[in-house]
């Protein structure tokens, strides 16, 4: 939301000697002297939710604007991130869910050698893999989610449900875009943009690999 927003929640190094264990929060209001908005990224996805830097020259923020205990953020950081990464899992897979949908309604419309393309049976066997990965993505997303609402340990099933929605979205999208065939690939169609969008669910809220990190750290305790 960088040029959106009113105020922003800034995480910086306020003891650059303790690593993570040295990261304070801050409350930082739009117009604040040295504050300022650079360069907003031009996205491949998700470029409804704007991306941009943040510019700090000689910006005072006052001792009230802590956000909590100083050198004492990063835990928190960490504890949102992971409510972040169940909300990052459930869009991918409603944008997988969004995909198939519109690939069943075209190839059932779409006539291709005398026949609708949805009577082909590899259209078919296509379309009842995207909708075997979307549920199984879905109900290990609401377990996670699930546990954390519950505050039980939920890192592990966060963290699975995250690999598991992110990569099935890029796979489920991609195979949308493949049954419109050269309409996948124009933007008078939305599946193009739900396979844009998949690339960056696998990256926002700690990548895919960050993810396999921590399930087996999760695992070996």
């Amino acid at each position: 939301n960088a040029g959106e927003a009113d105020v922003y929640v800034v995480f910086a190094k306020t003891d650059p000697t303790r690593g993570a264990e040295g990261v304070s929060a801050f409350i930082v209001e739009a117009g604040a002297p040295g504050f300022s908005v650079g360069k907003i990224e031009n996205k491949m996805g998700v470029r409804s939710s704007r991306t941009g830097e943040l510019a700090f020259d000689g910006c005072v923020v006052p001792a009230e604007n802590l956000l909590g205990p100083e050198n004492g953020a990063f835990g928190k950081l960490m504890e949102v991130f992971a409510i972040e990464r169940a909300g990052n899992s459930a869009i991918a897979v409603g944008a997988a869910q969004g995909a198939m949908e519109h690939a069943i309604r075209y190839t059932k419309e779409r006539p291709a050698f005398g026949r609708k393309v949805a009577d082909f049976q590899g259209v078919r066997w296509m379309l009842a893999d995207m909708a075997i990965e979307i549920e199984a993505a879905r109900l290990l997303v609401l377990q996670g989610a699930d546990l954390a609402d519950r505050g039980l340990p939920h890192l592990e099933k966060v963290a699975m449900g995250k690999v598991l929605s992110n990569e099935m979205c890029m796979r489920v999208t991609t195979n949308a875009v493949q049954l419109l065939g050269a309409h996948g690939c124009s933007k008078d169609f939305p599946v193009e943009r739900y396979m844009r969008d998949a690339k960056i669910f696998a990256i926002g809220g700690g990548t895919t690999q960050i993810q396999r990190i921590i399930i087996a750290r999760e695992l070996l305790r």
